[in-house]
């Protein structure tokens, strides 16, 4: 096996000095990278793995054109945004495969803030592990790479309303720095329901938003204007209305004073993240408004400009939902938990792992136990966290047992690709987006 310096000079700028070798021998050097104990050498690692994949023509890239696109000639099509949490590195080449097999090319790889705690995936790893895996399985062009629900912990607002919001502009500078060229900006924790009028009540929300907005905007590279999403109701409360909408784009308008502003509005229509449990484990049907869900798009399109509305939290809806994505204008819709329950509920996932990880959910999360919860709700609702401390192990997993596990996840993506309309996109996206790659400097 190749020495990753007998293959890579990163001496300021990267550069291949045996590029056949390097992607037959990418693999462990992704592994020696994400697992490297020393900080700094991590980070020159990834970088310089991340800055070689797009010498290869694996491009970062805003997806903000494209939307743009959408809000004034509706091209009937759902974006997914597959939220990656555990085995990210054959999950995104599963999904690639796929991409490249029905010429996909709108489609999103995201992390939420609570995820990137709980997986333990920073930005940089994150962005560098799915441009690998492009890499490795042929793909080239752009690739989207989404920080999802930037959110605002209410409860560590109140404590300290200065401490909180420069804790979202790190993490915002530090998404940009890792080439997340989309970013979801979700202030709507902080909406305040106890005003009487809807604009008072959508303020601190749309004040915020604006704020990380400008951010946004200051800190971006040149040449390049980052996805901004909004968020006007939080998943899993009230469904969202046409009142809230105005409310929340018309304050933005007014606060934000960038010339280039949102892409899409995510709002509440019925779901809720991971699904709801049901005592024996097993999920509740949902039932999403369809018919909000279709005047909200309608509204953020034709009336303010937007891509449309997103929808969160689908992943675990029954097959037939999918289709009414596309029908209702949709231009996005967030997905996670299916993904993570086809891993964690395969058979081919070896028992005694499986066990091994829902011990350590139930020890070291323990106080997370609601008495009125049974043990499946428990474990189906705190499992997610397993990925993170588990990583290695996850990772180490026999490469065929890893393999069967991603054809059932390529069998999801096939189904998705389908009802989302997405298949053959690839060049509709090129027509909009033209990507610009930014050098980092890294040295090893």
């Amino acid at each position: 096996m190749k020495r990753f310096s007998d293959v890579v000079e990163a001496n300021g700028a990267v550069k291949l000095k045996d590029r056949a070798a390097f992607i037959e021998n990418l693999d462990s050097f992704l592994y020696a990278a994400v697992f490297e104990p020393d900080a700094a050498r991590k980070t020159a690692l990834l970088t310089a793995i991340k800055e070689a994949a797009k010498q290869e023509g694996v491009l970062p890239c805003s997806i903000h054109d494209f939307y743009m696109a959408m809000g004034g000639d509706y091209a009937g099509i759902t974006v997914p945004a597959i939220n990656v949490r555990g085995l990210t590195y054959d999950v995104s080449r599963a999904i690639f495969r796929k991409a490249l097999e029905h010429r996909v090319g709108a489609f999103i790889f995201e992390i939420a803030r609570s995820e990137i705690g709980y997986t333990k995936q920073r930005p940089l790893e994150y962005s560098t592990v799915v441009l690998a895996a492009a890499l490795k399985e042929g793909y080239k062009g752009p690739v989207f790479i989404q920080g999802d629900h930037f959110q605002f912990s209410l409860k560590n607002y109140q404590k300290g309303k200065e401490a909180e919001t420069e804790y979202i502009r790190g993490l915002v500078k530090e998404a940009i720095d890792a080439e997340f060229y989309n970013i979801d900006i979700d202030a709507s924790t902080l909406v305040d329901l106890s005003k009487p009028a809807v604009s008072e009540q959508q303020r601190p929300n749309f004040e915020h938003t604006a704020m990380l907005a400008g951010f946004i905007r200051e800190n971006e590279p040149k040449g390049i204007t980052v996805s901004i999403g909004g968020e006007i109701g939080e998943i899993g409360g009230k469904n969202s209305t046409p009142d809230e909408l105005s409310a929340y784009l018309e304050g933005f308008n007014a606060s934000f004073k960038g010339e280039k502003g949102l892409s899409k509005l995510s709002v509440q229509t019925g779901t809720s993240h991971g699904g709801v449990v049901l005592p024996d484990g097993t999920l509740a049907k949902v039932k999403i408004d369809f018919d909000t869900l279709k005047v909200l798009s309608d509204m953020a399109r034709k009336k303010y400009g937007l891509g449309g509305c997103v929808q969160h939290g689908a992943s675990t809806l029954p097959e037939e939902a999918f289709d009414m994505f596309p029908k209702t204008g949709t231009v996005e819709v967030h997905l996670a938990t299916g993904f993570q329950n086809i891993i964690y509920d395969s058979s081919h996932l070896p028992d005694e792992f499986r066990r091994e990880a829902y011990q350590f959910i139930k020890t070291e999360y323990a106080g997370e136990k609601k008495e009125s919860e049974t043990e499946d709700q428990f474990i189906y609702k705190t499992r997610k966290k397993g990925f993170g401390p588990l990583k290695q192990k996850w990772w180490d997993l026999p490469a065929a047992t890893r393999g069967e596990i991603m054809k059932e996840i390529e069998q999801k993506f096939e189904l998705l690709f389908e009802k989302l309309k997405v298949k053959d996109t690839r060049a509709l996206v090129d027509r909009h987006i033209k990507p610009l790659p930014v050098k980092k400097e890294v040295y090893l």
